[in-house]
């Protein structure tokens, strides 16, 4: 597109209403302020209606913590290998469960049949994963590890969880094993219900 047509675009986007509005990452973190703001604002905004405001913080908490660290550990330690969350997670669960059901994999790793599909085609591309067809049910397909791809997991696991670790250094090591309880009883409310 050419200058002159971006100016124009910015011309009008700048006469919208709102548009000069200061906009914080508040729904992706920015600061401690902004998140409190954040739901200080989403209270405001839905006013008097009788919602539960406290889980609302809490899981909307989990979700920005989750989307903050996991692209945080994907620029600074999975970018060197040029691996998504997802392709790593393929790799890690592999690594500690040995060959898996597509199905359980997916499971595992937490990604749809379809996104495990394209993450397997490209660790297989690179040489780090395998399918094959499971021996007593030819229907079945398990995947495994290839040595590159055990090579790169045990390589790449100590700097990811040195992310984990920075990640969570704000915390003692009982907050740290209070929040990992916690976390465990919302998982398994989620799983439940």
């Amino acid at each position: 597109m050419p200058p002159a047509a971006w100016e124009i675009i910015i011309q009008i986007v700048s006469a919208a209403p709102g548009y000069h509005r200061d906009m914080s990452r508040r729904l992706a973190a920015a600061s401690a302020s902004d998140l409190v703001r954040a739901e200080r604002d989403i209270r405001n905004r839905i006013g008097e209606q009788p919602l539960d405001f406290a889980a609302m913080a809490a899981v909307s908490n989990i979700y920005r913590a989750a989307n903050v660290i996991r692209n945080h550990l994907e620029r600074k330690v999975l970018a060197d290998e040029d691996l998504s969350w997802a392709a790593f997670t393929v790799l890690f669960v592999l690594w500690i469960w040995g060959d898996q059901q597509t199905r359980h994999l997916a499971a595992e790793a937490g990604v749809t049949k379809g996104t495990l599909t394209g993450v397997l085609k490209t660790l297989e591309k690179r040489g780090l994963a395998k399918r094959r067809s499971h021996e007593d049910d030819g229907r079945l397909v398990l995947v495994g590890l290839e040595p590159k791809g055990v090579a790169v997991i045990e390589r790449l696991f100590p700097a990811f969880n040195l992310g984990e670790a920075l990640v969570s250094s704000s915390l003692t090591e009982p907050e740290k094993e209070q929040l990992a309880t916690l976390l465990r009883k919302i998982i398994r409310s989620a799983e439940d219900a």
